[in-house]
């Protein structure tokens, strides 16, 4: 009998214990932050994150002091400028480095809720975004960083410290990814389109095929120094947008959401206009000079910061003319689909081709900015047709490199490293610190300090930064 009391007792006892347990995780469970949520509701995040933390921020703030279309004048980018601590420092992209890894974890939820097998079966639209979403951030985190922690990333509490995988690895995982990308968006899903949670195309497949195949094209081009594939380039872009409205941007409405560099304008203020840019567009007579700059609110005149030597003064030098509360954030422009296929045409040596695609491109940007299609015209008639005619190649790339001033600078430090890489010494760069006995441009960016303390993998990558001065990526002729 007592036997049976104790086992009795026992039992109730743990039959209380479990209810007490049950109770405490309903009460501890935090219904505003669900451990499952929907594909619809984390594509959102995911776009916004690309576009304003991972394209537009600092990634691109630094590219454009490094390629010239800024200078650097105070704080931080005072020191990019002057090539002190900044681009050697695993703090200086930090920001970006994590947001690159959370972005790519989220869209990695999505790829597999929606894959075979996950709750979300079927629902291929939103599969092929996300696929074609990892492509572009894990392209953007390689081309700046070269090899990566990728294989074994994104498993938190499985694996901690993930090794780094070589850059060429990488590339073949980015086209794979805009293969089945563009797979999925052709098929017919079960699931509702994505709609306005879809900031960039509605929800519209064909759109994003569009962009996919636009993205396969700057992934060829980017490629071409390691293996040319110029009619690859060619055919890619072909299926790409046809006309301007089909870009990939994301927009900002300038009150609840504001361009990326004008909010750094505002809170920052560490920019001035480029000497080295207005000479190469004084040097063509290029009417764009009268838009991409303006003196200092305040100011009695417009002055230009002197590349690498600038005073570290605010409220002095001019500032960009384009930078606005909306203006947008280029993922993929028309005119750079424009500009990759006069490229190719020109390696190709079909130059009647390489210049349509050419005036294509440069009257694009030239609308972009606030002129016309005559301005464009009368532009190239009187000042690029006849540089076009002694050096097509040389030629379309300066007008690429002008074009992309502002927002596109992160793709025009890109391509700089890569025709450096190629021997195509197409863009002079007039900081004094590129050319010094112990040059200083930075051929990458140092990986984010979240890592280099934590990770001993990336830790013994980094080193002191020096690297970054030095080492190549891999598509640029470098060893990772």
């Amino acid at each position: 009998m007592k036997k049976k009391f104790i086992y009795l007792l026992t039992m109730v006892s743990l039959l209380f214990t479990a209810s007490c347990e049950d109770m405490m995780d309903d009460i501890n469970e935090n219904v505003d932050n669900p451990s499952d949520v929907a594909s619809k509701y984390i594509i959102p995040d995911a776009l916004t994150s690309s576009a304003f933390s991972i394209t537009a921020t600092d990634y691109a703030f630094y590219a454009s002091v490094y390629i010239e279309h800024n200078v650097g004048i105070y704080g931080q980018m005072y020191n990019a400028e002057t090539r002190t601590s900044e681009p050697i420092s695993s703090t200086t992209y930090n920001n970006t480095w994590n947001s690159n890894y959370s972005t790519l974890y989220s869209l990695k939820m999505v790829i597999d809720k929606c894959s075979e097998g996950g709750d979300e079966e079927g629902n291929y639209t939103t599969l092929g975004i996300a696929q074609v979403m990892t492509a572009y951030n894990l392209a953007i985190l390689t081309d700046v960083m070269g090899d990566v922690p990728w294989s074994e990333a994104l498993q938190p509490g499985v694996i901690l410290q993930p090794t780094l995988d070589k850059q060429e690895a990488i590339y073949e995982q980015i086209f794979q990814y805009l293969k089945d990308g563009i797979e999925n968006l052709g098929k017919e899903t079960t699931h509702a389109s994505l709609g306005k949670q879809d900031f960039i195309y509605g929800g519209d497949a064909e759109l994003w095929t569009k962009f996919a195949y636009g993205l396969q094209a700057r992934y060829l081009m980017r490629l071409s120094k390691i293996s040319p594939k110029y009619n690859d380039v060619i055919t890619a872009a072909d299926n790409s947008f046809e006309e301007v409205e089909e870009q990939a941007i994301y927009t900002y409405d300038g009150a609840a959401a504001t361009s990326p560099f004008y909010a750094f304008l505002q809170d920052r203020d560490y920019f001035g206009c480029s000497q080295s840019l207005k000479n190469k567009l004084d040097d063509r007579n290029d009417p764009r000079g009268s838009v991409f700059f303006k003196k200092y609110p305040g100011a009695a005149s417009l002055v230009f910061a002197p590349n690498g030597k600038p005073e570290q003064i605010q409220k002095k030098y001019g500032i960009s003319g384009l930078t606005s509360p909306t203006a947008p954030t280029y993922l993929l422009s028309y005119h750079e689909l424009e500009f990759l296929k006069a490229e190719a045409y020109a390696r190709l040596g079909n130059n009647p081709k390489a210049e349509a695609s050419l005036i294509k491109a440069i009257t694009a940007a030239f609308v972009k900015v606030g002129l016309t299609e005559g301005d464009a015209e009368e532009y190239y008639n009187a000042s690029v047709k006849g540089r076009f005619n002694a050096n097509p190649t040389s030629e379309i790339m300066m007008q690429k490199y002008l074009a992309f001033f502002e927002e596109e600078s992160l793709e025009a430090y890109n391509d700089y490293r890569r025709l450096k890489a190629m021997g195509n010494n197409f863009i002079t760069l007039e900081n004094p610190k590129n050319t010094e006995s112990s040059p200083k441009f930075p051929y990458r960016f140092v990986y984010g300090n979240s890592d280099v303390s934590a990770n001993p993998n990336v830790f013994a990558a980094t080193g002191d930064g020096q690297y970054v001065y030095s080492e190549n990526v891999w598509w640029a002729g470098g060893a990772r």
